[in-house]
């Protein structure tokens, strides 16, 4: 294939991303190998996080908004209890939001490189141009928005330098949603913390009383998943949110596979053999989901909209170019981004570094 075709193409790329900017298209790096940084403005932004929650199905399902600043009081408009009650002196009210609960973003840089060779590939399988553009944003979008969930689940620590070899799965990138309920049961075992930096009535978020040591099988801790869900929502959700019609379970893909084997294994006893019809819907009476890159022995017990993903507005960047010294064209998205927990309280979670599957009898 003629390098000059697949310059065109990518450059076809390049300016159909340049002009959805908002920019005026005169205006900006386009050259014959793509088109260089250029900022986003707020509505291609915005536009971008919606095409982003089209290539991973779990990203509509939680909290994706910009944010004005790069560290901030966490805005929870979805906050469980109660808010209808009466005074006799006066109007009842509360308050939405809590004190002490801060969102910080960081600095995230994002580039899916598409090698020369696959995109040979595609244009050799007979694709169009527009379904060469098409195939292009697709794998870029799908790269970016899979790894968005990763780091939510995976996200450790925000490292000057990160290291995928060391980190696979993104765990240096960013603080993730279980990281900061760690991060919160930390905050709070501490007595020199200040009442300021305190949620009122916070009990521990994860539960890990030591590796290895909650057992799921026949002769364990936990029988069953319904009895390991059920002990995680008593021991970490306050009594009056645990039954908030939205809240939810998501169990790994470890656990799920343990306990369909459990009931297959039971399957003539009516009872589970119900329950293993019903286990890819729902577990103690609440709608499970597998989410994608959640650990495998992780269980969490939270409503979806309680997982937040800031990026922050008007400062996002993009590039899409050819670089002749990886051989590859590449497609960045720079931003500043970061992980919250609506309401601390409404997320709790058996650690996956606390669960043994014990193996089942033959």
């Amino acid at each position: 294939m003629p390098m000059n075709r697949l310059y065109a193409l990518a450059q076809n790329y390049a300016r159909q991303i340049g002009e959805a900017s908002g920019a005026d298209i005169n205006t900006l790096p386009l050259t014959t190998n793509g088109i260089g940084k250029f900022s986003i403005s707020p509505p291609q932004e915005t536009a971008l996080r919606l095409a982003l929650m089209e290539n991973n199905w779990f990203l509509p399902l939680i909290t994706t908004r910009d944010v004005s600043q790069i560290r901030g009081q966490v805005i929870d408009v979805g906050n469980p209890g109660v808010f209808t009650g009466r005074h006799p002196d006066k109007r009842f009210t509360k308050d939405v939001g809590l004190s002490g609960n801060i969102y910080q973003l960081s600095p995230t840089d994002s580039c899916a490189r598409l090698p020369w060779e696959l995109m040979s590939d595609w244009i050799h399988s007979g694709t169009t141009d527009e379904e060469f553009v098409q195939l292009v944003a697709e794998f870029t979008l799908r790269t970016f928005a899979n790894d968005m969930v990763r780091v939510g689940f995976n996200g450790t620590h925000a490292a000057v330098s990160t290291d995928l070899d060391a980190y696979p799965n993104g765990e240096d990138i960013n603080i993730g949603w279980h990281q900061i309920a760690k991060n919160f049961d930390t905050l709070h075992a501490n007595p020199a913390t200040p009442e300021q930096d305190r949620i009122p009535g916070f009990t521990p978020r994860v539960m890990n009383p030591g590796a290895g040591s909650l057992v799921l099988g026949p002769t364990g801790d936990f029988k069953t998943l319904d009895a390991m869900a059920q002990w995680l929502i008593s021991a970490t959700i306050p009594q009056q949110f645990q039954n908030e019609p939205d809240l939810v379970l998501l169990i790994g893909a470890d656990l799920i596979a343990a306990e369909q084997f459990r009931l297959f294994q039971e399957a003539d006893k009516p009872t589970e053999n119900i329950a293993a019809q019903m286990l890819a819907n729902t577990v103690t009476g609440r709608r499970v989901y597998v989410a994608p890159f959640l650990p495998g022995k992780r269980m969490i017990a939270t409503t979806l909209p309680n997982l937040h993903l800031y990026s922050q507005r008007g400062h996002q960047y993009r590039r899409a170019e050819h670089v002749q010294d990886r051989m590859g064209f590449e497609n960045s998205w720079w931003r500043n981004q970061g992980y919250a927990l609506g309401h601390p309280m409404m997320y709790g979670a058996i650690d996956e570094s606390a669960v043994t599957i014990e193996a089942e009898a033959p």
